[in-house]
């Protein structure tokens, strides 16, 4: 299964490559440039997917889970959520972010971490627009996915998929700048 998954994401990087030509390849580094690709694709595929259970599977009907009610708009990102994080997760570990060398699993949680984040910001947006503002479910979702994406980016870049030697240099940068060789008396 692993093999296949790795071909699968050979492929997807080998098409998007095709297309990181100028103009995009004069204001966009390779990475940001895979990271929009595949975002947008995920993005898509997200919107579709609770387009279609919005309205036809959940119907726009109440859905009781036990003792719980949820609305619509909430129950259907609850279901869309799981399957955009697996795919979100696969495009940027085998796609965007190759050159990180953290250990997956701990990928995976950090990428969960900052999913999470981005879930309840999208719970909390999307009672906002929905329920007190009175924006229609869909196009509300789009205006939270937009800041969703930008802190995600951020996000996965610093946090998830970091590279060992942005680490190092980051920590060594800052040991550096805690020197102070006024204080020396060797330099005086």
């Amino acid at each position: 299964m692993r093999s296949l998954l790795r071909k699968l994401a050979y492929l997807i990087t080998r098409t998007i490559d095709l297309f990181y030509r100028p103009p995009f390849s004069r204001y966009f580094p390779l990475e940001i440039f895979r990271y929009a690709f595949c975002g947008g694709g995920n993005l898509a595929f997200d919107w579709i997917l609770y387009f279609l259970i919005y309205n036809f599977g959940i119907q726009h009907h109440l859905v009781r889970i036990g003792s719980v009610t949820l609305s619509p708009h909430i129950a259907t990102l609850m279901i869309v959520y799981p399957i955009t994080l697996a795919t979100g997760f696969y495009l940027n570990k085998y796609v965007t972010f190759t050159q990180s060398n953290i250990d997956g699993h701990i990928q995976a949680l950090r990428y969960i971490m900052v999913s999470a984040g981005n879930l309840l910001l999208n719970y909390f947006g999307l009672k906002l627009l929905v329920e007190i503002v009175g924006i229609y479910p869909t196009p509300s979702k789009v205006i939270i996915t937009i800041v969703a994406v930008i802190i995600s980016y951020l996000a996965q870049k610093h946090f998830t998929f970091q590279h060992a030697m942005d680490k190092f240099r980051n920590r060594y940068q800052a040991d550096m700048g805690n020197l102070d060789f006024d204080d020396d008396e060797n330099y005086n």
